[in-house]
C-alpha cells in the first residue's frame, strides 16, 4: 500500500505517521527544507522510520495515481493526501503595495527566525490569528502602536455551541493578555502612506464611519487564508476549501484531504484531521478519539469562518489608483467590464503575473463581482518550459 503525503505541517505529519503506523509504504513531499509547515517553520524535527521524507521537492500536477515533482520526478500511489495548507488573504487599500506592508503570515515568518522589520509596527485583519503575530513581534521588542480586528467580537455571543466545544480555545487567549490591551475591534487599516497610516471605525459592513492618523513603520495585514487546493482543481469544493466526508475523502477517487485545505479551524483540528486521513488512505479504522476532535474543531472552524467573514464594505476603502494585482501592476479603475474570471484576465490582466491570482484574484473578482472560481489550473505551480521538455514521452 503506498501512500503519498504532499505536505508536512500539522496534518500531513500526522497523516504520514498514522499511515506508517498502519503499515502502509509513505512518503512525506514538502517544498520546504524542514518540516512543521507555516505553523511549526522548520522545528517539528520530523522522524519515523516509516516515513520517507523529501525535501525542497515541489509537486505540480497529479494524474491519475501519479503525482509529478519537479526536477522531474514522479511517485505513483494507491492513496494521496493533500495537506497543502494555506496562504494569507490581504485585502487592498491605497498604499498596501509599498514599502511597510506585508502579510500576517509574513510577519510571523520572520518573528520565528528572530527578525522584526520595523519598530513602530501595526498589525490589522480579522481572526485570532493577528494575536500570536503581534505577540511574537512584541517579544522581540517591536511597539505596538495598535491591532486592528475588523470584525466586532458580539458576533461570537451566536456561537455558543462551538465555543462550548472548545473550551480549551478561551484559555488560550490568557496567553495573549500583552497584547489584547492594544486591541481595537470594528477598526481596519485603510490607507498608508509613508509612515502615517490611516485607521478607520467600521459599520458592521465594514464601511468607514470616521478616521484617524497613526504613525507606523510596518503594517502586517491579514484576512483570513486562502487554501492551497492547486493539485485537485477537479475536486468539490465550497468557498474553494475542499469538501471531505468522514474520511477526509474528497470527491476524487484515493485522494484526501486534511488541515486547511478544507477550512481553517487551528493546528489541533488540522493535526486530527491529518490523523483520520492517515488512516483512512491506509484502508484502517482511524481512531475514535481522532474522529471526535475533527467533529469538535469543525463547530469551531466553522463559527471562525461565520464571526469573521471579510465584509463587502472593504471595497469602499479603495481609491481609483489602488493597486488591485501587484504582480501586473493593474488599478483598481483599470479593472474591466467581465462575465467570468477567464475574461477579467484577459481584458484586464489581473492574476496572470508571477502569484498567479493567489493574492489577487479573489479580491478582484468580489471588485467587480465576477464569480470566483477558485484556482483551478493543470500545473499547480510555475514550472520552465525546459522541465516539460524533459518529461519522457508516453508510448
Amino acid at each position: 500500500m503506498r501512500v503519498v503525503v504532499v505536505g508536512a505541517g500539522p496534518a500531513g505529519m500526522a497523516a504520514a505517521r498514522t499511515a506508517a503506523d498502519a503499515g502502509a509504504e509513505v512518503t512525506m513531499v514538502d517544498s520546504e527544507p524542514a518540516a512543521g509547515g507555516q505553523y511549526l517553520r522548520g522545528r517539528a524535527r520530523f522522524e519515523h522510520a516509516g516515513v520517507t521524507h523529501l525535501e525542497n521537492a515541489e509537486a505540480w500536477l497529479v494524474e491519475g495515481d501519479t503525482l509529478h515533482l519537479r526536477g522531474p520526478a514522479r511517485l505513483s500511489f494507491d492513496s494521496l493526501v493533500i495537506a497543502t495548507g494555506a496562504y494569507d488573504r490581504p485585502l487592498p487599500f491605497p498604499g498596501w503595495d509599498g514599502p511597510g506592508v506585508i502579510t500576517a503570515g509574513a510577519a510571523q515568518a520572520l518573528a520565528k527566525q528572530g527578525v522584526t522589520l520595523a519598530e513602530r509596527v501595526v498589525v490589522a485583519g480579522t481572526g485570532p490569528f493577528l494575536l500570536p503575530v503581534a505577540t511574537e513581534l512584541q517579544a522581540l521588542g517591536a511597539t505596538l502602536v495598535g491591532v486592528y480586528e475588523a470584525s466586532s467580537p458580539t458576533r461570537w455571543l451566536r456561537e455558543a455551541k462551538a465555543v462550548a466545544a472548545n473550551r480549551h480555545k478561551i484559555a488560550e487567549l490568557a496567553r495573549y493578555r500583552k497584547v489584547l490591551r492594544h486591541l481595537e475591534t470594528r477598526t481596519a487599516v485603510v490607507a498608508k502612506h509613508g509612515d502615517r497610516v490611516t485607521v478607520a471605525k467600521l459599520d458592521d459592513r465594514w464601511r468607514p464611519v470616521s478616521h484617524r492618523t497613526v504613525h507606523a513603520d510596518l503594517v502586517c495585514i491579514g484576512y483570513g487564508f486562502l487554501p492551497r487546493t492547486d493539485l485537485v482543481p477537479d475536486a468539490g469544493r465550497t468557498d474553494d476549501f475542499l469538501d471531505v466526508d468522514e474520511l477526509q475523502r474528497t470527491s476524487v477517487e484515493n485522494v484526501y484531504a486534511a488541515g486547511e485545505v478544507t477550512g481553517i479551524g487551528g493546528a489541533d483540528l488540522a493535526e486530527a484531521e491529518g490523523v483520520v486521513a492517515g488512516a483512512a488512505a491506509a484502508h484502517r479504522e482511524p481512531p475514535r478519539s481522532a474522529l471526535e476532535a475533527v467533529r469538535r474543531g469543525r463547530l469551531f472552524a466553522a463559527a471562525l469562518h461565520r464571526a469573521h467573514a471579510v465584509q463587502p464594505g472593504w471595497k469602499t476603502w479603495l481609491a481609483p489608483d489602488t493597486t488591485v494585482c501587484r504582480c501586473e501592476k493593474v488599478r483598481f479603475q483599470d479593472i474591466a467590464d467581465a462575465a467570468t474570471m477567464r475574461e477579467l484576465k484577459l481584458t484586464s490582466r489581473v492574476a496572470l503575473g508571477r502569484c498567479q491570482g493567489r493574492l489577487c484574484a479573489r479580491n478582484a473578482a468580489e471588485l467587480t463581482g465576477v464569480p470566483f472560481d477558485g484556482q483551478r489550473r493543470v500545473i499547480a505551480v510555475p514550472i520552465p518550459l525546459g522541465e516539460l521538455a524533459a518529461l519522457p514521452e508516453e508510448k
